[in-house]
């Protein structure tokens, strides 16, 4: 108590990183998928500058979460056993993923390789980990109480996995590339399964329970940011099916799921403008920074990116249009959600400021 009281600072940065949000790596993934698309779109300057940016954002998160487990084992576990809080530590396996297709990028192909085992790794451990316990806990909530859309952060993480395999496989020689393109594929395949499941029983509790504002999180995106990456993976490994016979043979499979992902995600632009217009407009629910809002951003640039992918994949040249708008609405979405993020930090931390000054003003 004594050290909290003299040093104010660390005492805020403590309590910051023992309330730290699981999904909170949603701001990797957001920084990284808006970097990929503006790349696409010809900006690269601004590409670059998110890729460093997210650099830096990823280790200070790895940071910070060693911090909190170490530190504030207890808090993490609870967040991980919890049906809310839960699918949101998926975030750091679709962040680290995300990170090693900004390195494939700019040619660094070996720590690319390194993410993608630690990925991996993490995605087994959490997927196991969490569903399990989730599974055989005694005590749980009704499913109006238990899910959200951050429960499809699982599905992201397993597509993650899927669309760095398949742009690494690319990079080695036969018949490694075979093997690494069959693993592309059957991530693909399990979370599009995983995806109607759970897409299963969030339209249930959207349409069968009460649905307040409130209910209405950020996360919930995640519903259309799913089905894009999705189709960002399918067409990664329709432009892949020469380098395996399999993937060949295949072809037909491919496209066909790969618009059906996409026209899925497209169908719930609309419905997701729509009651985040009823949220804020109509029920007048007060729009303020919160880290869930990484959830939005990240499907907006998913779905820039994956269009992008599928046109060139399919010579869908009608669909670039599409893909340059939603590059400007995620770029407009990040930095939106980047200005709360530095003014929620501010707010928080000038008070400490002013604590540890003994009380005089700031300049």
């Amino acid at each position: 108590m004594h050290k909290a009281g003299k040093f104010p600072f660390l005492k805020w940065l403590a309590e910051g990183v023992r309330a730290l949000s699981p999904a909170y790596f949603a701001l990797v993934m957001a920084t990284g998928i808006v970097s990929i698309a503006s790349e696409n779109a010809g900006l690269h300057v601004i590409a670059v500058v998110l890729l460093w940016l997210n650099v830096g954002q990823y280790v200070v998160l790895w940071f910070l979460t060693a911090w909190r487990l170490l530190r504030y084992r207890r808090a993490l576990l609870d967040d991980l056993t919890d049906h809310l809080s839960g699918p949101g530590f998926f975030s750091a396996v679709a962040a680290t993923s995300v990170m090693g297709n900004q390195l494939i990028l700019i040619g660094e192909y070996h720590l690319a390789l390194a993410l993608w085992a630690f990925g991996v790794f993490l995605w087994t451990i959490l997927t196991y980990a969490i569903f399990t316990t989730l599974t055989i806990k005694q005590i749980k909530p009704t499913i109006d109480q238990g899910i959200t859309g951050a429960w499809l952060l699982a599905v992201v993480a397993t597509q993650s996995i899927a669309l760095l395999s398949a742009l690494l496989a690319r990079h080695f020689g036969q018949p490694v590339r075979l093997h690494v393109n069959f693993i592309a594929l059957s991530m693909w395949l399990w979370g599009g399964m995983m995806y109607l499941w759970i897409i299963s029983l969030i339209f249930y509790r959207y349409t069968f329970f009460r649905f307040s504002p409130a209910d209405f999180a950020a996360p919930y995106w995640i519903n259309m940011g799913a089905m894009a990456i999705s189709t960002l993976t399918g067409s990664i490994l329709i432009e892949n099916a020469a380098d395996a016979s399999f993937l060949e043979t295949l072809s037909p499979f491919l496209k066909g799921f790969t618009i059906f992902f996409w026209a899925t995600g497209t169908w719930w632009i609309p419905m997701l403008m729509i009651l985040a217009a009823w949220r804020h407009l109509y029920r007048r629910f007060p729009l303020r920074y919160d880290p869930s809002y990484w959830g939005t951003v990240f499907p907006l640039g998913m779905y820039a990116a994956c269009t992008f992918e599928m046109a060139r994949a399919m010579s869908l040249d009608f669909l670039h249009p599409i893909a340059t708008v939603f590059v400007y609405v995620a770029l407009l979405a990040w930095a939106a959600t980047f200005a709360g993020l530095i003014q929620s930090l501010v707010s928080s931390l000038v008070p400490v400021l002013h604590s540890t000054n003994g009380g005089r003003d700031f300049p």
